[in-house]
């Protein structure tokens, strides 16, 4: 899995559209936690039936699409789960017990809810939140890669705007040879440091050991 980014460009109605579902998503997610701290034996399937109920109560929260409804459910379940393997592990200190989320900033959605423009230089959001069609500055990475690879979209907020990033499937294998050498690095008193290479042999013997221990008698 890689993530290629990209800055978005859009109006100021745009931004305070992306806003908005990020607040949504945080809503969710400490909704969901919420949840599990109220009913005992809460699973991962109840906070996603959960999100459909939150829909439903909730006008704005329907606006959100269902997969980037889901994804907040799923960061609410991470939590949950890694403080449960923290207790089952007995992590020394604190497990890490969930706390309700302050700040957030990022929506994520899945392979719905959103369409590539066919030259990949926008990206259009169909939500109801309103954040419409950006434009992407950044690499032409994208541009290669089939759509088909893309598993998620994520908006992320920082400091200087909005930036989009893309998570594709894609395996990485990287094929090394082995090179059966060693670089012996050494600082010493007489010289700042000194490097050499060497060849390892059968019974580890190190040609460099030699010079190694001259240096520090001082010759």
């Amino acid at each position: 899995m890689i993530i290629l980014e990209f800055k978005a460009q859009g109006k100021n109605t745009q931004y305070q559209a992306i806003y908005e579902a990020i607040r949504t998503v945080k809503f969710i997610r400490n909704s969901c936690l919420r949840l599990w701290m109220d009913n005992k034996g809460t699973g991962k399937y109840d906070l996603s039936k959960y999100c459909k109920i939150l829909a439903k109560e909730f006008p704005f929260a329907n606006e959100l699409n269902s997969t980037a409804r889901q994804a907040a459910a799923e960061r609410a379940w991470s939590s949950i789960s890694r403080f449960f393997e923290n207790c089952k592990k007995k992590v020394p200190g604190k497990k890490g017990y969930p706390r309700f989320q302050k700040h957030c900033r990022s929506v994520e959605y899945k392979q719905s809810g959103w369409k590539l423009s066919p030259d990949k230089k926008s990206i259009t959001f169909s939500d109801k939140k309103g954040i419409g069609r950006l434009k992407l500055k950044g690499t032409w990475d994208l541009w290669r890669l089939d759509k088909k690879l893309i598993k998620r979209v994520r908006i992320v907020k920082r400091a200087d705007g909005y930036y989009v990033q893309f998570c594709i499937s894609v395996e990485v294998n990287e094929q090394l040879t082995p090179s059966h050498s060693t670089i012996g690095l050494d600082v010493g008193l007489k010289e700042f440091y000194t490097c050499g290479l060497f060849q390892v042999g059968i019974f580890g013997k190190k040609p460099g050991a030699k010079s190694f221990k001259e240096q520090h008698e001082g010759v």
